[in-house]
């Protein structure tokens, strides 16, 4: 296991929780933070022992409250597009084949927003504070988030917040669907821990191909993508787990999954 400085690797059953550890900085998204969060999600990738992944934030004020700003405050043009190259935290969290939940547990801005974007899906604490403020420093999103966001939310209110940086609330967030569930900011851990436990019961043949498959449906025409839905339950169909997912259910028993 690689030893990390800006991110912690925490293991909670079969769920690995990544926490990015700059509480100091409101976790600001760092070149190292980013970097450091690949190295865990290709780690975890071949890790056969996680079935869920659960990206938060060092203490309760922060989720990660946007990029590093003063990482960027004198590059230039082509230096910015030069640390935009190659492979982005963003696009590795949303092609990850296992699924990744944020656990949003305070100020979640700018490049955060873009991150729990990225997830498949959005926890968050009712102290939360999201948004894209990114306007406001003369400057659109740059990791997605005027492509993800719209998705998400619809592109009126993707507007709204891109384009007066305005940051909402949990409730709101929750009403316009940019987050999936709030809890009680004393409770959220504990009851995004035991919903991603429960998830990491389930087949990890089903949760990939589950996962690809609504993911495809954002990219594809509805006749390739029920096309391609049509291929992957066939993949699960020949899986040893949709053996044992049925004998299970016949024999009235819970179900032993492998990932095979």
């Amino acid at each position: 296991m690689p030893d990390f400085e800006t991110i912690r690797l925490d293991r909670d059953a079969a769920v690995a929780i990544l926490t990015i550890d700059r509480p100091e900085k409101r976790n600001a998204l760092s070149s190292a933070v980013r970097a450091e969060l690949i190295a865990a999600l290709d780690q975890l990738r071949g890790d056969d022992g996680v079935r869920v992944i659960v990206i938060t934030g060092a203490g309760d004020k922060a989720f990660v409250a946007g990029a590093d700003i003063a990482e960027f405050a004198q590059r230039t043009p082509l230096e910015q597009r030069a640390a935009m190259a190659g492979r982005t935290v963003f696009a590795e969290i949303a092609a990850h084949p296992k699924p990744v939940i944020a656990m949003i547990n305070g100020f979640c801005l700018g490049g955060g927003c873009e991150l729990a974007l990225a997830c498949d899906i959005r926890i968050a604490s009712d102290a939360a504070k999201l948004g894209q403020p990114e306007i406001n420093l003369g400057i659109i999103p740059g990791g997605g988030g005027t492509q993800r966001l719209p998705r998400v939310v619809g592109t009126g209110q993707a507007m709204r917040l891109v384009l007066s940086g305005e940051l909402i609330d949990a409730a709101e967030a929750l009403r316009i669907g940019l987050v999936d569930v709030v809890h009680p900011a004393a409770e959220l851990r504990e009851r995004t821990l035991e919903f991603a436990r429960k998830m990491a019961e389930k087949s990890p043949v089903a949760l990939r191909m589950a996962k690809s498959a609504i993911r495809a449906a954002a990219e594809m025409p509805l006749s390739a993508g029920d096309a391609y839905e049509t291929e992957l339950f066939i993949t699960c169909f020949g899986s040893d787990d949709r053996r044992e997912g049925v004998a299970a259910f016949m024999e009235k028993r819970p179900a032993s999954f492998t990932g095979r």
